[in-house]
């Protein structure tokens, strides 16, 4: 007993130097931009943290302080704040975790911090309550850019830390909040200009949901190392020797892509890793630390140099100088043909460019001098994000769609526009001539009509480009319709036809709600709450009150209740036969219910929250998604849905982030159980050489040598190349991989890789 309690004073006591040891290299960081009483404050903010965290661990058995230390690093090192962003960091879980109020933080450290604290505290750890509690805490958390970004620069390192520190959470938690990050916060990473950390929040995506490919790749970067640094050198040689020649202070940086990006370029053009032939870029920064038009022109005297030794591609030149991102970022982009023979990109930008460009809004904040307020684009950025919220929204699905209107838009690159008068217009790409009436003004979007650009008369539905000049034709006759809302793209404008649409509809609901009310009461059934449910859900509206204005508008006829009631009327028989054979009733409202459910007929086993599939098909009802049509052996999730009971997706579903950041609630932990033999459909593509017999070999190899059945076999060949598809039936993923292994052994055959769309498609 000695010795243990010996062994534990000397953990404790590691421990204490090892705390003391972070937060001396917090201060360290950080003193070069400490004035007057702030290293006190940060003391101060580090004792009061330490001490109200005393008794917590994180999961992983390290003391909780391990945490905010980590975060406050993080703001300080990687994201480039000052005093307060450092002592928000520190105190950001205090209110949340411990007996301290936001008075208090107030009281200890002014307004500042405690506002900060107050805005994280409202956006913390609510993601997994349900949709519209998500979607409602995300907009509050979009609230605070209106007050102070650095609520959500402070969240970002948060949640950039718990990513690095994945490791200790169990694997149904790892899915739920890297999906979040993915689905969420490596957008916003995006749109605030934060480009390294969200690279790394990609990164740690892919590291916990794909992990076998995520070590794949990292494992061929590595072993292709030597080979692209003896490249990038050699390409970057007579470009160096000709930026000294014309005096320009530079640093030239060879960096490859992001495992997440080059695993993301296979998926999409279903390549494997060695023909994506674009790993890396190279970047030239020169020195500046002044924004001045002398920045803009040693970029192009630098671009000019690049392209007397390599020929560029005039389709790839992005010019971020003029006109910069709406996140303020600025850079000179251009893709070089290499005397190998190999696209190259290059981008060129000062140092200045290139410290808001790793760190966005705090290098804004280093230059403009302002600790707070940031100009330019990044100031109508947060304008059109203070217009988008104060629109608000009422229901549960209303909140649904902003959520996933303003994610859409988080990655959205920017169109560059003009008004008649020559004033310049950013809005997001794929923005048409109504968005842009309806950014010049409301009452100039309700009355469009139709838009000159360069003269020539084009639809409201027309596509801006780059440089478009476009005046607005208004009629006095015109007015918003619900086609309006499939032409535009922005938040703003579909927001400001809504708001138009809503008088209108409002008499339409009311007329649809008492036609129903009477034609029900004809067959005999009250409008209650319930019954409202179970009919928006009968006509698939995705409310009671779109049900209504259907009714309303005639795109219902009140007829289509007899089918109602007749469906109505079966699936209460249905219920009364399965309590009179006394079977199980299975709630599924949500994924906790169901949880409590399995662990009820499970009983003591250790996966007795999980359900097993294939060993409950007779409790439980449970289909496979057709998204991604899993098979025995994929890692798997269960979903619950509304109207279909339990759907099972892979965790690499393209759905799954979605799901699993919006839907938390409704997500329960499933893995396969099954001992007897089912066969599950598959898909294979596969490309190669085309040469007589090749059909022939790859027939033999599934029928006769594995004895797997096919449903369907599409080759198609041109010019001496063949593609094709195969859907089969396998028994599970090492079946699959079997059959994979063989048939990247058959002569031509030079990629076969698995595919989940489209499977059930006739």
């Amino acid at each position: 007993m000695e010795q243990l309690v010996e062994s534990l004073t000397i953990d404790l006591e590691q421990e204490r130097k090892d705390i003391l040891k972070k937060y001396r290299r917090l201060l360290r960081t950080a003193k070069p931009f400490l004035k007057d009483n702030d290293a006190k404050l940060i003391k101060k903010a580090f004792y009061t943290s330490v001490d109200a965290h005393k008794d917590m661990r994180r999961r992983s058995g390290e003391p909780y302080i391990y945490h905010p230390l980590a975060v406050a690093q993080i703001v300080v090192e990687e994201i480039g704040l000052g005093t307060t962003g450092i002592v928000a960091a520190l105190l950001h879980d205090v209110v949340e975790d411990t007996d301290m109020r936001i008075e208090d933080i107030e009281r200890l450290f002014g307004k500042k911090v405690a506002k900060i604290i107050d805005g994280l505290t409202k956006i913390s750890g609510r993601f997994e309550y349900g949709t519209s509690q998500q979607a409602e805490n995300f907009r509050k958390m979009l609230l605070t850019l209106s007050d102070d970004v650095r609520v959500i620069l402070v969240k970002l390192a948060d949640r950039l830390h718990n990513m690095r520190t994945l490791d200790s959470m169990p694997r149904d938690k790892q899915l739920k909040i890297a999906s979040e990050t993915i689905f969420i916060y490596a957008p916003l990473a995006h749109r605030l200009g934060l480009y390294s950390i969200k690279s790394e929040l990609e990164e740690l995506y892919l590291k916990y949901t794909e992990p076998q490919e995520y070590r794949a790749i990292a494992r061929k970067l590595r072993e292709t190392k030597g080979i692209r640094d003896r490249f990038i050198a050699k390409f970057m040689e007579p470009i160096a020797q000709d930026l000294e020649s014309a005096g320009l202070n530079f640093i030239l940086k060879g960096r490859p892509k992001s495992i997440y990006s080059i695993w993301n370029k296979m998926r999409k053009q279903n390549k494997p890793f060695e023909e994506i032939y674009d790993l890396f870029a190279i970047r030239i920064v020169l020195e500046s630390t002044a924004e001045n038009d002398r920045e803009k022109a040693i970029c192009w005297q630098a671009y000019s140099i690049v392209t007397d030794h390599y020929k560029p591609n005039p389709d790839r030149l992005k010019d971020f100088l003029s006109t910069p991102r709406a996140n303020g970022y600025q850079s000179l982009h251009s893709t070089v043909m290499s005397k190998s023979g190999q696209w190259v990109e290059v981008q060129i930008r000062t140092t200045r460019m290139d410290e808001i460009a790793e760190k966005g809004y705090a290098a804004h904040w280093k230059y403009k001098g302002n600790d707070t307020k940031v100009r330019g684009n990044i100031e109508q950025w947060i304008t059109q994000v203070r217009e988008t919220l104060e629109n608000g929204f009422g229901d549960k699905t209303a909140a649904i769609e902003f959520l996933d209107e303003f994610r859409s838009n988080l990655f959205n690159e920017e169109v560059f526009v003009f008004t008649p008068k020559g004033e310049l217009k950013v809005l997001q790409s794929g923005s048409t001539a109504l968005d842009f009436a309806f950014d010049i003004h409301s009452e100039v979007g309700a009355h469009c009509m139709a838009a000159k650009v360069g003269g020539i008369l084009v639809p409201i539905s027309y596509v801006l480009n780059n440089g478009d000049q476009i005046e607005i034709i208004t009629s006095s006759k015109q007015k918003p319709n619900e086609d309006w809302l499939r032409i535009v793209v922005t938040s703003k404008a579909r927001a400001r036809i809504k708001d138009f649409l809503k008088e209108d509809n409002r008499r339409h609901e009311t007329d649809g709600r008492q036609m129903v009310e009477k034609k029900l009461k004809v067959l005999g059934i009250d409008l209650n709450a319930e019954v409202t449910n179970q009919l928006r859900a009968f006509f698939e509206c995705k409310t009671a009150a779109d049900f209504f204005y259907r009714i309303g508008k005639g795109y219902i006829h009140l007829d289509e209740l007899k089918k109602f009631k007749k469906d109505k009327e079966a699936k209460e028989r249905k219920a009364t036969d399965n309590n009179a054979a006394n079977a199980a009733q299975v709630p599924a409202s949500d994924g906790k219910t169901l949880t409590k459910y399995l662990k009820h007929i499970h009983g003591d086993r250790a996966d007795s929250d999980t359900l097993l599939i294939g060993d409950d098909m007779d409790k439980i009802d449970y289909k496979l998604a057709q998204c991604c049509n899993p098979i025995a052996g994929d890692d798997v999730f269960g979903f619950v849905t509304i109207n279909e009971g339990i759907k099972i997706h892979r965790t690499t579903c393209p759905n799954a982030a979605e799901l699993m950041s919006k839907h938390g609630n409704r997500i329960i932990k499933a893995k396969w159980e099954s001992g007897k033999e089912e066969a599950f459909l598959a898909g294979l593509y596969l490309s190669g050489t085309d040469r007589v017999g090749l059909v022939n070999d790859v027939t033999r190899i599934i029928s006769n040598e594995l004895h797997i059945n096919m449903r369907g076999l599409t080759i198609d060949t041109k010019d001496g190349v063949f593609k094709g598809d195969i859907k089969l039936y396998v028994q599970d993923t090492m079946h699959l991989d079997m059959l994979i292994n063989k048939l990247e052994e058959v002569e031509g055959v030079y990629n076969v890789q698995r595919f989940d769309t489209n499977l059930n498609a006739k």
